[in-house]
């Protein structure tokens, strides 16, 4: 098996194929003519990080669902935007030359010996905030594109929680714990990964189709979640008279009091999911079934990525 002392690696599965969809050129294309360049890229994206991080186990972790029934009853606007087709709350826009990709990737991933997980009726989100709450032996480093999962960062309880961020792409990669967090987004340290997900529930999020409070930015919500400690701790002071707050500040609060108290349970991840793997996490030397992989990669023109992948796990070890 692979370095036995490495961290856990949970990949946001579609956050790293639609970047590697849009960054490598459709005219890559397998010899039927289908394009492969998210199959390509998102290869060379998982070679790159087992190289780099040197991961003892790796799952790939799905949307079983992009948008969640709980999630849309609490706050409609929920990814609305993203919707495909208006009339049908289940279906994604997506690329119509990505979608075959990702089976593509889930067979070339199954091939490989690399894990993948998914949650009935949950997101990659809530699988990756499961699997990274209940570790108790190993670093765990979530790779993603999706600022929210800074929710997830921790030093204490140990082991220490991490996030590679990867929203500008694998060579800008940025690996984010409590104290970046901190830094960066001006909430306290202490509680970096829970104060972060309460700032992002006031500033909001139009890229996830929450409006988040009028007239509160990025500042204002941390500087409101670093002096009362949490949202829950700020909602209660805008319902007391006799807290300190400023009277415009109250009145936009209270006017997204209901909004608040909803968005709070979209923008958090589900931490207690029924996870289920494709196989076990445990990152293989080699892959399980070169054959099968030899295949794909001479029926998806992907040898070049497919090698560096195999290179990497074999290194790896």
């Amino acid at each position: 098996m692979s370095n036995p002392t490495g961290p856990l690696l949970l990949l946001d599965g579609a956050s790293l194929w639609f970047r590697a969809f849009y960054a490598i050129p459709e005219k890559i294309t397998a010899p039927d003519g289908q394009p492969v360049n998210a199959l390509r890229g998102f290869t060379d994206m998982v070679a790159a990080l087992i190289k780099q991080h040197r991961p003892s186990r790796l799952t790939v972790c799905l949307d079983l669902d992009w948008r969640p029934t709980f999630r849309v009853d609490l706050v409609p606007s929920y990814k609305a935007h993203r919707l495909a087709d208006a009339a049908d709350p289940e279906v994604e826009e997506v690329p119509d030359t990505l979608t075959p990709q990702v089976d593509m990737i889930l067979r070339m991933l199954e091939a490989a010996g690399i894990a993948t997980a998914g949650a009935d009726g949950l997101e990659a989100d809530d699988v990756i905030g499961t699997l990274a709450t209940r570790e108790r032996d190993s670093e765990v480093i979530v790779v993603s594109g999706d600022r929210d999962l800074m929710q997830l960062v921790r030093d204490d309880p140990a082991p220490p929680v991490r996030l590679f961020y990867v929203g500008q792409g694998l060579a800008k990669a940025q690996l984010w714990g409590p104290a970046e967090v901190a830094a960066k987004y001006g909430v306290p340290q202490q509680n970096a990964g829970p104060a972060y997900a309460d700032m992002a529930t006031l500033r909001g999020d139009a890229s996830d189709g929450l409006p988040g409070v009028a007239g509160i930015g990025d500042k204002s919500a941390a500087t409101l979640i670093s002096r009362f400690g949490s949202l829950e701790a700020l909602r209660a002071a805008v319902a007391d008279p006799a807290a300190d707050l400023a009277k415009g500040v109250r009145a936009k609060l209270a006017a997204a009091d209901d909004y608040l108290r909803a968005a709070a349970q979209v923008v958090r991840v589900v931490r207690d999911a029924e996870v289920e793997f494709s196989r076990t996490d445990a990152l293989p030397a080699a892959p399980v079934d070169p054959a099968a992989l030899d295949g794909l990669a001479a029926a998806y023109n992907a040898e070049s990525p497919i090698k560096r992948l195999v290179t990497a796990m074999r290194a790896n070890a």
